[in-house]
């Protein structure tokens, strides 16, 4: 896991509303980074950024929904909560459509709030940690040589070492050294977690 910490950050244009979100907040522990303008966190946006973001849906210049689909664009995976009003529920609806993880009526209950915040920290430090494994799955692929990328795609596709020293002309020998390199620069003694480990990167590598 990365040592990035989480941090929720509060969009919202209301100084009162914001500052009593923070407070409420750092009351329970959690890092807080407040913004009175969509633009203004997306001038602050990282991709490393972990968290979430409490954003309420209407605003002035850039409103909720822009930022969320600005957001989307860059490639963001930080989970969204939408603050709206009674009147706003079907936007807060299509946001939930275009990959916001929830959304909250005013005036809500404080509790209520800091459950879906803690949900959806949860759900991006799941995601960062399956992000990073992948990674690290895609950087010992790309260790291997071509030929042994060779051999572990035809490992995976089931084919015995005899098959494989056949189709490609060289000894069984000489495969079999190749899928010990493969296994240990892989990091693994289980053919079917190698197979479980490229097939969860198959879209990446």
């Amino acid at each position: 896991m990365s040592n990035t910490e989480q941090t929720v950050y509060i969009v919202e244009d209301d100084e009162a509303v914001r500052d009593s979100l923070s407070l409420l907040l750092q009351s329970e522990g959690l890092p807080v980074s407040a913004y009175d303008r969509a633009s203004r966190f997306l001038e602050d946006w990282r991709p490393d950024m972990a968290g979430c973001v409490v954003l309420d849906i209407r605003m002035p210049e850039m409103d909720g929904m822009e930022l969320q689909e600005a957001l989307v664009e860059r490639g963001s995976d930080l989970p969204i909560i939408f603050v709206t009003g009674h009147g706003d529920v079907p936007l807060a609806v299509e946001a939930m459509r275009q990959g916001a993880v929830d959304f909250i009526e005013k005036p809500y209950h404080e509790e209520q709030l800091l459950e879906k915040i803690r949900t959806a920290l949860s759900e991006n430090a799941e995601q960062r940690q399956v992000r990073e494994e992948k990674q690290v799955i895609l950087d010992r692929l790309a260790e291997l040589t071509p030929r042994e990328r060779e051999i572990m795609d035809r490992m995976i596709a089931g084919q015995a070492n005899k098959v494989i020293a056949i189709e490609l002309s060289i000894s069984q020998r000489t495969v079999e050294i190749h899928r010990s390199r493969v296994m240990h620069k892989m990091g693994t003694h289980s053919l079917a977690q190698l197979v479980r480990m490229v097939l969860s990167v198959q879209d990446e590598a």
